[in-house]
């Protein structure tokens, strides 16, 4: 049997009144995730469970087949997986976001989606001035992909500052909002604000900056830390499931979390992690990759993105690339292996109007080898919440997609 997952990020939303009261993927035109509704079933999952925060970390461990109440350590531990980077047991990764903050809003957490050849400019300053010796530890700056960076805290001697009720605040998830009420409180806390606040003045005037602003660009203004966590053990998904499977994604936390549970890292060409992808080429790889592979996940970041910016046309646009150039393609491929499965599915939802992540069922489409048609005709989140098929908790779906 073939399996074949493919994740467009954070699509779930609400109805949206410039497009007749329609949500993206109802006002989208999605012929092939349309025909696996047919042909199988449209159901509802709820991948975030409380009190967990809603995003892609706690959602995609959900999505794999994992427990996130059991498993789940912090989102930059997931990410330092995928980069490379090992953690020993009393270490504690960070996400280091490149942001752009005016007047003390988050005007963007991308710092105007600053490329990689920026961000390998900016990111070793950082690490030469506010990294090295600190009380108790280490700090360790790393690059990772465009504004998306990672600190860790080696604790070599004695715990580090940080625990449980360190609280800190995703900053997609604040978009023009004053950052005041959202910086880190808690254990370590201090130590995080006083690296963002050391980080604004030599951000200001680098040439970096300074060559962004000329470009009309917007200048990366300081870091934002976030997603702390211990480095977390999980049991391979060969072993939990059975079948050996194969992670395709631009977003490190996406292929970290992959490479976690055992899959193997495959990189598409052209990925980006934005609106400009190389969709079609995500689609190749994945079929490529079921040559060797049992289970396929292409996990596609646009319309979480387009959702972040509040662009209902890029959302929907996304989608339909994803339908053209990947569901489609990957569909007729698994056919010519006989027995397979396909599933569609989100990991969270992401509605345009708060711009940011939030609690709530996702709509999930599945179609294959032993899957009865139950007479719906369209992938969306009507037709999903009216379907007699819940996952809640969510991580349980994936042993029924197996058929398991």
């Amino acid at each position: 049997m073939k399996y074949a997952i493919i994740i467009p990020d954070g699509c779930a939303d609400e109805p949206q009144p410039g497009l007749g009261n329609q949500t993206p993927l109802q006002a989208a035109r999605l012929p092939n995730m349309d025909a696996i509704v047919r042909q199988g079933v449209c159901g509802r999952s709820n991948n975030v469970p409380q009190p967990l925060t809603p995003a892609s970390d706690v959602a995609t461990l959900s999505l794999f087949g994992y427990d996130p109440l059991q498993v789940y350590t912090g989102r930059a531990p997931l990410e330092t997986v995928a980069l490379g980077i090992e953690l020993g047991p009393q270490d504690w990764a960070i996400r280091c976001n490149l942001v752009n903050i005016v007047d003390g809003k988050m005007k963007d957490f991308t710092a105007g989606h600053i490329n990689n050849a920026d961000g390998a400019r900016l990111m070793p300053t950082i690490q030469e001035k506010l990294g090295g010796a600190t009380p108790g530890g280490r700090l360790e700056f790393f690059q990772g992909v465009q504004y998306r960076n990672i600190l860790v805290f080696r604790a070599p001697v004695q715990p580090a500052p940080f625990g449980k009720e360190t609280k800190t605040q995703p900053p997609h998830d604040i978009p023009d909002q004053p950052i005041e009420g959202y910086l880190p409180q808690g254990p370590g806390s201090e130590l995080l604000r006083q690296l963002m606040q050391a980080s604004i003045p030599l951000l200001a005037g680098h040439p970096v900056n300074r060559e962004r602003i000329a470009r009309g660009e917007k200048p990366a203004t300081q870091i934002w830390l976030w997603g702390q966590g211990i480095s977390p053990t999980v049991e391979k998904y060969a072993k939990t499931y059975g079948p050996q499977g194969a992670i395709i994604s631009a977003v490190d936390l996406v292929r970290g979390t992959g490479m976690l549970i055992g899959w193997k890292r495959i990189d598409s060409p052209g990925a980006t992690g934005y609106f400009d992808t190389d969709y079609a080429a995500k689609g190749r790889t994945g079929i490529e990759a079921l040559k060797s592979h049992d289970v396929v996940c292409v996990h596609v970041e646009a319309p979480d993105e387009a959702s972040h910016e509040g662009k209902a046309d890029e959302k929907i646009l996304a989608l339909e690339r994803i339908d053209e150039h990947i569901v489609g393609p990957l569909h007729a491929a698994l056919k010519t292996y006989g027995d397979y499965r396909i599933l569609v599915s989100p990991d969270h939802r992401t509605p345009l109007r708060t711009r940011s992540h939030a609690y709530g069922a996702v709509p999930f489409a599945i179609c294959g080898t032993g899957i009865s048609s139950k007479g719906q005709n369209s992938y969306d989140e009507v037709v999903a919440a009216a379907s007699d098929l819940e996952f809640d908790p969510g991580w349980k779906l994936m042993k029924w997609f197996l058929g398991k």
